[in-house]
């Protein structure tokens, strides 16, 4: 794969389950929340929940309910922006 567009319909596929879709939601959701309050705080120390909370929710969905391997581990910045990406559409009704 050479670009992102490429890469979104294998990131879909590969959480084409709903509970490991939820599972990323959830998990991105908490990130943004951690994120923002460790900055508005300036507890800058919360920051290290921040990747616990987003690949931890991620790797039970894939590893437990999809069973495959997180895209992460071949193309790390891409499958953030996929993370990203599926959370708001999911937020706008585009992904169920």
């Amino acid at each position: 794969m050479k670009s992102f567009a490429e890469f979104w319909p294998f990131y879909l596929q590969e959480h084409s389950h709903p509970l490991n879709r939820r599972l990323h939601f959830i998990g991105t959701f908490l990130v943004h929340i951690f994120f923002i309050y460790a900055v508005v705080t300036q507890q800058w120390l919360l920051l290290w929940v921040v990747p616990v909370l987003g690949y931890g929710f991620a790797w039970v969905g894939h590893f437990i309910v999809e069973k495959n391997r997180p895209a992460t581990f071949k193309h790390p910045l891409w499958s953030l922006m996929g993370d990203f990406k599926m959370f708001y559409f999911m937020l706008l009704g585009k992904i169920k």
